[in-house]
């Protein structure tokens, strides 16, 4: 079996970090980005190739898509002289970020951050990257809950997962031809640092959203990675075009 490859964004931590790790335990070479944050990406390395896969990260600023663009070209790059080809397997468009602000509130620079971060930056990072995908690869985009259910606060954040539900279904539409399938998983509320870390710390939300969730609890980043490797495995190879929400339940 050849040596298949994974390229991830915004795996130094959190969601993309446990997602890198569950690919590895299957045997999948790692490629990474991180934002700023060196030691964190070469902890995750070490972790990686402990687990006996090659380990390689590289910065990305989500906020400037053109970022996203030389990520590619230095992952490429990497891929030729490690393999003689530039070709990979897994695209998963991890990176991101959160902001909590009312409609009213909400400024034109966090609007934009939100739809560089969340849309542009994944649109252009994956037209980037698709001449290089191999014949059954795939691509998986993240999502959110907030792309489904409404809460004050976030919504200029769900409006470009919502945006990228809809540019999901375009990739496996139009890469149909090349095997290649595209799906997007939506976590519920995770216990991250993300958005400020709330769902980590805040005890009230931690409380509110348990009451809310089917499964009782607030997920953990360890909760999201087995969905990615399990959609990266051949036993995922008809689900296409679909959106597959991981959040124990989360407002059913």
């Amino acid at each position: 079996m050849s040596q298949k490859t994974a390229i991830i964004t915004g795996a130094s931590r959190g969601l993309g970090k446990d997602m890198a790790l569950n690919l590895a335990k299957d045997g999948v070479n790692i490629i990474f980005s991180y934002h700023k944050n060196v030691k964190k990406a070469t902890e995750v390395i070490e972790e990686i190739e402990t687990l006996g896969q090659k380990a390689v990260a590289f910065p990305f600023d989500a906020n400037n898509y053109k970022s996203g663009q030389e990520f590619i070209t230095k992952a490429m790059a990497y891929l030729k002289q490690e393999n003689g080809n530039s070709n990979f397997d897994f695209l998963i468009n991890n990176a991101g970020t959160g902001i909590f602000s009312l409609i009213p509130d909400t400024t034109e620079e966090q609007f934009n951050e939100m739809m560089n971060i969340h849309l542009k930056s994944v649109y252009f990072l994956t037209q980037a990257a698709l001449p290089y995908i191999n014949k059954s690869g795939r691509i998986i985009n993240i999502s959110s809950g907030l792309a489904r259910f409404s809460l004050p606060g976030m919504s200029t954040y769900a409006m470009m997962k919502g945006g990228i539900e809809i540019f999901t279904r375009y990739l496996a539409k139009e890469l149909g031809e090349r095997k290649i399938t595209a799906n997007v998983i939506a976590p519920g509320a995770i216990a991250t640092d993300f958005g400020g870390g709330m769902n980590r710390d805040n005890t009230e939300k931690r409380t509110t959203i348990s009451s809310i969730t089917a499964l009782g609890r607030v997920g953990e980043a360890e909760d999201i990675g087995g969905t990615v490797a399990f959609l990266c495995s051949d036993k995922a190879g008809w689900i296409n075009g679909q959106r597959i929400e991981v959040s124990g339940g989360m407002l059913v």
